[in-house]
């Protein structure tokens, strides 16, 4: 673990990772892993269906609210990951994290919540935000001048650049998410979560120049990120069927990398309930 002062990163460097498979799989129409990384001191409610909201399943932000994904028991889905930049940061813009509840709470189609971000008083800090249901995924991000778009068929991902962006560690383990679903017709959780338990970095010229410095290229580079200050603070599984029911498994993660916690839950569309499994 790398407790170097000087490339512990700041707040504004957050980082994600997700890979989206949708009909890859003839019985498992929409596939979701994704990768949280955060302050390990972020304080952080463990993914369960909220209380005010009994239909919607998600981890929460404690600290500015909201949440980075999440499911209803209507299939809606949402995920976000900031997008990393510098020198444009705004400490005073709304969360980012409100959007992915907001698109939960509401009946506004995924194509057009993502349209209505677009008006030119929107103040938020760069983002990356995915809606969709069962039928498909789209995206947008405030830091492209292009319509929202439908997420393509097949293995795609996003990290903290815009989607698709070949950093890396999005190609070693959308390649890696991809073999695993070709030798399988039911996806394996636990080899899933081991994909994304990976540390291994690119070399330092493979590395992207994000404006960040080379040390923290580096410590950001892996998958699944380690250090004693800010790393992976979870690993979220979706698996959508095709006979209308979802699968939720959350793996937590310690300031270590040893596993802090888990929850799973099972999302039945069709009696709009969230059980324990």
């Amino acid at each position: 673990m790398n407790a170097d002062p000087s490339v512990e990163p700041e707040h504004h460097f957050a980082m994600c990772l997700a890979i989206f498979a949708q009909n890859v799989l003839p019985d498992w129409p929409l596939i979701v892993v994704a990768n949280r990384d955060e302050l390990h001191a972020r304080p952080t409610e463990a993914a369960r269906p909220w209380a005010e909201a009994p239909y919607l399943l998600a981890g929460r932000d404690l600290q500015a609210g909201g949440t980075w994904l999440g499911l209803t028991t209507s299939g809606r889905i949402a995920l976000l990951t900031n997008y990393r930049e510098t020198g444009q940061r705004d400490d005073f813009a709304p969360s980012r994290g409100r959007l992915v509840e907001h698109y939960l709470r509401q009946e506004q189609s995924a194509q057009q919540y993502l349209q209505a971000l677009q008006r030119p008083d929107a103040s938020y800090n760069g983002f990356n935000l995915l809606t969709g249901d069962p039928s498909g995924l789209w995206y947008y991000s405030n830091r492209l001048t292009t319509q929202p778009s439908q997420v393509p068929e097949g293995v795609t991902g996003v990290s903290n650049a815009t989607l698709n962006t070949p950093w890396p560690k999005l190609l070693r383990t959308q390649h890696r998410v991809s073999e695993h679903l070709a030798q399988t017709q039911h996806p394996d959780p636990a080899r899933l979560f081991e994909i994304f338990r990976d540390t291994t970095r690119a070399a330092e010229h493979e590395l992207p120049d994000t404006g960040i410095g080379l040390d923290r290229e580096k410590l950001l580079a892996s998958p699944f990120i380690q250090n004693e200050r800010y790393g992976t603070r979870c690993t979220t599984i979706i698996l959508m069927h095709r006979e209308g029911y979802a699968l939720f498994y959350e793996k937590r993660y310690d300031a270590f990398g040893s596993d802090s916690g888990n929850s799973n839950w099972r999302v039945d569309f069709l009696s709009a309930s969230i059980s324990p499994v």
